[in-house]
């Protein structure tokens, strides 16, 4: 399968499972702070470097259902630098839905460009490997937080978590989602 067709099968794994949340509880997200998006994110990869090391889990919940949920973090955080900060009503599903294509669309349009320039290396990258690079990127956008937002040469929070989001559905990929979505 070629990685575009697996991209979109892990896509649409998590839309459905965030779209069918938004259902049940609206876009409460909508209150969250950048910081408080970037923490969210820092206790799922956390968690997942966890399991990674102690292969035990003690809720139930998997490294598989940790990707998903940074995948939707990702996506979250790049409607709240579109939408800002300060917003608190809640948006219709439908809305939703067309930010989340179109986080989704640009960010997979980096993918394709990185992807090309480095030859799908991650393709022969272990799974640690993509939960430390995330786990990484979350440092650098907090270390950008706690700059308010300001970069001197290096690229701005949005390639970050665009950067974030890749490495997780890269991740699921080589956990074997995309083969449940053909």
């Amino acid at each position: 399968m070629d990685t575009s067709k697996q991209y979109d099968n892990v896509i649409r794994h998590c839309q459905q499972l965030f779209i069918k949340k938004t259902a049940d509880y609206g876009t409460a997200w909508r209150i969250m702070r950048l910081s408080s998006i970037t923490d969210q994110l820092f206790i799922k990869a956390q968690r997942v470097r966890t399991l990674e090391d102690t292969k035990i889990s003690m809720v139930g919940e998997g490294i598989t259902e940790e990707y998903i949920g940074i995948v939707n973090y990702c996506v979250i955080a790049i409607i709240q630098l579109e939408l800002g900060e300060d917003g608190n009503e809640d948006l219709p599903v439908e809305t939703v839905s067309q930010k989340y294509d179109q986080a989704v669309r640009e960010t997979k349009e980096l993918m394709f460009a990185k992807n090309h320039d480095y030859g799908e290396a991650w393709r022969d990258m272990r799974l640690t490997s993509l939960t430390d690079l995330i786990l990484m990127k979350i440092f650098r956008v907090k270390q950008i937080e706690d700059n308010a937002g300001q970069t001197l040469v290096s690229e701005g929070v949005k390639a970050n978590y665009q950067d974030m989001l890749n490495y997780a559905v890269f991740a699921l990929i080589k956990l074997g989602i995309a083969d449940h979505y053909e």
